[in-house]
C-alpha cells in the first residue's frame, strides 16, 4: 500500500537524514505511534505537530470532505506530504518555461507522496467523499506559510 519512490534513498540509522518522503511514509505506516493523536475537526483542517528537531518538522493533517487550503507555498523550506488515507486533489501552479502561468492538477491517493521546495506553490482539497488523513514533513526552513491567488494572465501573485 505505501510504495517508497525508486528515486528515494534507504532509511538511515538517522531518520533526520532520510529524503522526506521516507520520513513521511514511515510515519504513515506507524500509525500505533498516533492513532491516539488524531481529531477531526468541522470546520477546518486539523493538524498537530508528531516531531521537531533542529532539521525538521513532522505533522499529522486530517481533512474532512470540502476541506482546503488557501493557495500557498512554504517560503525557503522543502519537504514532501504522504496521503495516509483517503484521495485529495493538489493544485500546482506554475509558469511554463515561456512564462505563461499554468495550474496542474494532480489527485493523490492513499500511499501516494508529493515532494516540495521554495517556491512550490499549490492547493490542497479534499474533494472526496471520506475524510482524509496526511503526513507533511518540512525540512530547511521554519514552518511558513506564504499566500497566494492565481491571475490567468501573469500566474501566482502573492496574497499580501
Amino acid at each position: 500500500m505505501f510504495a517508497v519512490p525508486a528515486n528515494t534513498v534507504a532509511l538511515p540509522a538517522n531518520p533526520t537524514a532520510a529524503h522526506p518522503v521516507r520520513v513521511a511514509l514511515d510515519y504513515a505506516t506507524n500509525r500505533d505511534s498516533w492513532r491516539h493523536l488524531l481529531r477531526y475537526d468541522p470546520d477546518q483542517r486539523w493538524s498537530r505537530l508528531l516531531d521537531r528537531t533542529d532539521d525538521q518538522e513532522v505533522w499529522l493533517l486530517s481533512w474532512l470532505p470540502g476541506q482546503h487550503t488557501d493557495l500557498h507555498d512554504h517560503g525557503a523550506a522543502f519537504g514532501a506530504f504522504t496521503v495516509v488515507t483517503g484521495t485529495l486533489t493538489e493544485s500546482v501552479t506554475r509558469r511554463r518555461p515561456t512564462g505563461e502561468p499554468v495550474q496542474l492538477w494532480h489527485e493523490l491517493r492513499t500511499g501516494q507522496s508529493r515532494v516540495f521546495g521554495p517556491g512550490y506553490v499549490h492547493q490542497v482539497h479534499n474533494n472526496g467523499v471520506d475524510p482524509a488523513v496526511t503526513v507533511h514533513v518540512y525540512r530547511a526552513a521554519p514552518r511558513t506559510l506564504v499566500r497566494y491567488r492565481f491571475d490567468p494572465l501573469s500566474g501566482p501573485r502573492r496574497a499580501d
